[in-house]
């Protein structure tokens, strides 16, 4: 668009002091130093458009003193010491529907496979339900057995109830893992990025100080779908304000330890809304109630679908929407030498996020 504007007028001397060239020369400037720092400005807009209110939002019962998290309420689970002998730095605690094996081999086979990423430690495990097919429930067993890292939930694994899988999922984490510094809770179609993560993370703190962290892709005054032709849909009535609280996307987002520690106390002293909202609003009202709130990072993408792009994907924390032919693909190009310049990784990474609002804006994926 600059070019079709400015080339025709560029080669003539007759402008008013050259006032038009100037003007095309300062337009094509801040496009680019846009498209450069395009993660920065999301961000700094996200931040600035942010509720910073820290009253507990209604609804939620103040914390208390809960029981802990007993392995009776897993049907299946690694050893009760997975994290005391692995002790990891950075967990990942992916939501996985008990059907989609290919696409927790996909997770395996890729980032779900790494033990170390720049020099800290790190592991992955998967978290279903009960699936209402017994044949399956049986090949589950036989895959907890055979990879170890499965934990099932007492529930049944159905859309409406991925509240409870999530505060399963927290509850375990909180219980047979409180030596990991992070958790980060991931869907089974989102490729994530340790190394990314820990790059984003640790670039300019010290690696074990950052209190209470809730990084994701903030959501902002969402309103509660009364469509009931949706898979979001909220009764009118059943939550009483016009906007929930802002809010994680839940396809991927982290937690400092305590921020876990908090959140997870709060969910497990909270009164559960009937119907249930969904997952990570309410993961959003309880960090809310315990007084941590949510810092957006434009590198997690938890709505607009990203493009992809060698040396974007390099620096993305999670993509969400990818199959797992992708993932393998994307992680295999994205790990192939030579590694990315940072200009080239400033110029894809912008590309990919503009983009990605253009599709969405136009109404396509």
């Amino acid at each position: 668009m600059i070019a079709r504007i400015c080339k025709p007028r560029l080669g003539k001397r007759g402008g008013r002091l050259g006032v038009l060239p100037s003007l095309c020369a300062v337009l094509a400037a801040t496009t680019l130093l846009a498209i450069l720092f395009l993660d920065f400005i999301e961000s700094w807009v996200t931040s600035a458009r942010m509720n910073t209110a820290l009253e507990p939002h209604p609804g939620i019962i103040p914390l208390q003193s809960v029981p802990p998290t007993r392995p009776e309420e897993f049907l299946l689970m690694p050893s009760p010491l997975v994290c005391q002998r692995a002790k990891p730095y950075l967990i990942t605690l992916v939501s996985s529907a008990p059907a989609n094996q290919r696409a927790r081999q996909a997770i395996r086979d890729t980032w779900g496979g790494e033990v170390e990423v720049r020099g800290l430690r790190v592991m992955t495990l998967f978290l279903v339900g009960l699936p209402s097919d017994p044949a399956l429930g049986k090949l589950l067993i036989v895959e907890a057995r055979e990879r170890g890292d499965l934990i099932q939930g007492r529930f049944l694994d159905t859309y409406a109830n991925l509240t409870l899988k999530t505060l399963s999922m927290l509850g375990w984490a909180r219980r047979f893992c409180p030596q990991a510094h992070f958790v980060a809770k991931a869907d089974d179609d989102v490729l994530f990025n340790p190394s990314a993560l820990l790059y984003f993370l640790n670039k300019s703190r010290n690696p074990y100080e950052h209190g209470d962290l809730y990084l994701g892709r903030v959501h902002l005054r969402v309103a509660p779908n009364n469509n009931p032709d949706s898979k979001h849909y909220v009764p009118a009535g059943a939550y009483p304000h016009s906007v929930y609280p802002d809010y994680c996307s839940g396809t991927a987002y982290v937690l400092s330890r305590s921020a876990l520690l908090k959140v997870s106390l709060a969910a497990t002293a909270s009164a559960l809304p009937s119907p249930l909202l969904p997952e990570d609003v309410f993961v959003g009202m309880c960090a809310r109630a315990a007084g941590v709130l949510p810092t957006h990072c434009p590198l997690f993408s938890g709505g607009p679908a990203v493009p992809y792009g060698r040396c974007c994907y390099q620096a993305m924390v999670s993509v969400h929407k990818t199959a797992p032919r992708e993932m393998l693909r994307y992680w295999a190009d994205v790990h192939a030498s030579p590694s990315c310049s940072w200009l080239s990784v400033r110029v894809s990474l912008g590309l990919c996020k503009a983009r990605a609002m253009v599709n969405t804006a136009l109404g396509l994926r």
